[in-house]
């Protein structure tokens, strides 16, 4: 038998601070196939959040437009990422007794996980995913899916992530002004995760960083499942909002420097040559060294790495993380920023692009299309099943499309 094509394109769309990417695949047997990809620069965005709701839905319709013209389609509906500086998140456990007959039931497991997500939850706040990191049963650990099991009592472990209810209903309405309808919404780190972490990562013990334009994400995984996740208000806009500051320069003429002569780590400098600096409207410029570049830089690099040593060291959760740390999204492309990792977290550290070797490979050899392409994937592998831990009349109406991760990557 040939192989079988979808007719209908699966659509991802990755909102960032600094671009929007939308990118156009299809089935192809049990894989996807990118047909097309679309990107524009972001505005009407901060760390993640929607500040201007016309520049936003500027910003979807070009990128949706330049995907449309590439993948030769009409692009009506997609699976939407979501971040920002509002997402926390916080573990919880339950336990209650089995009922029938002492058979786990699925009704029994709806009851223990209700039970473990009843915490309080900051006033604007709500649950949006809770994902369940394992089961106990009668004192039996690690227990992924107790479906069927005999016993009498039954404990569970999750993790519960919570986020701005007006956040995510901005990013939803900037996407249905622009034309699209959001089928999806999907948090970035688990996306970005889904594509540049292998199984056997996922299962000894890893944490990926996706750093962005607003924010850096972070998730830490074991045993196949959540452990931790953290939104860092620090990313790469911060570094080029410094060096637009320290060497007195536009934000263009700042990132176009970053990206050319920026370091994370002074120990990687070989040469100091000098650098001419263009002035602001028209004013002379200043020719400075590249060791100033450096330090302006490593000094943000190294708070933002401070920042996840403290809490990896705060929560304990080196243990978990055996194979080190994945760094990945446009800010992982700054030089040096995997030394610098791996210097202050003192642990192994690569660089992660999308896990993708065959016919997506001209397209997904950047780190920065890690979240469009874990999106991608999602919405291409979904199982259809509703995300049955969301709650609230408002969640009911916004989130009723979100899907539980727990089906799809554990």
């Amino acid at each position: 038998m040939g192989t079988v094509l979808t007719n209908k394109p699966i659509v991802a769309i990755d909102i960032g601070t600094t671009k929007i990417c939308v990118i156009v695949g299809r089935k192809v047997g049990d894989t996807v196939e990118v047909i097309g990809m679309g990107s524009a620069p972001s505005h009407g965005l901060k760390k993640g959040v929607v500040v201007d709701i016309a520049k936003s839905v500027t910003s979807i319709r070009a990128a949706v437009k330049e995907a449309e013209l590439v993948a030769n389609c009409t692009i009506e509906s997609a699976t939407v990422g979501v971040s920002g500086s509002h997402i926390s998140a916080q573990n919880s456990s339950g336990a209650v007794p089995i009922r029938k007959g002492g058979v786990v039931q699925e009704i029994d497991i709806a009851n223990v996980i209700s039970v473990a997500k009843a915490v309080p939850i900051a006033e604007g706040q709500q649950i949006l995913h809770v994902l369940p990191k394992y089961y106990r049963l009668d004192g039996q650990e690690k227990i992924h899916n107790p479906l069927g099991m005999h016993g009498v009592r039954l404990e569970s472990q999750v993790h519960i992530i919570t986020g701005s209810v007006a956040s995510v209903q901005n990013v939803v309405h900037c996407c249905e002004l622009a034309g699209i309808t959001v089928v999806d919404i999907v948090l970035e780190q688990l996306a970005s995760a889904m594509a540049v972490l292998s199984e056997d990562e996922k299962e000894l013990g890893v944490g990926v960083l996706d750093i962005g334009g607003g924010t850096a994400d972070l998730a830490i995984y074991q045993h196949g499942t959540i452990r931790h996740t953290m939104v860092v208000p620090i990313a790469g806009n911060h570094f080029t909002y410094d060096i637009a500051v320290g060497l007195r320069t536009t934000l263009d003429d700042a990132e176009q420097i970053k990206q050319n002569y920026g370091l994370a780590s002074s120990d990687l400098l070989k040469q100091d040559i000098k650098i001419e600096i263009k002035g602001i409207q028209g004013k002379k410029g200043d020719v400075v060294q590249q060791s100033f570049l450096i330090h302006v830089i490593e000094s943000r690099a190294t708070e933002l790495l401070n920042i996840i040593k403290q809490e990896i060291d705060h929560y304990q959760l080196r243990p978990f993380m055996t194979t080190g740390m994945v760094l990945t999204g446009g800010g992982s492309l700054l030089g040096g920023i995997e030394f610098s990792t791996s210097k202050i977290l003192k642990m192994p550290c690569r660089i992660g692009v999308p896990q993708d070797n065959g016919i997506n490979a001209k397209y997904l050899n950047s780190p920065i299309y890690a979240t469009g392409y874990g999106l991608l994937l999602y919405a291409a592998n979904k199982c259809g099943k509703g995300m049955q831990y969301l709650e609230g009349p408002v969640v009911k109406k916004i989130f009723y499309r979100m899907k539980s991760w727990v089906s799809e990557l554990f």
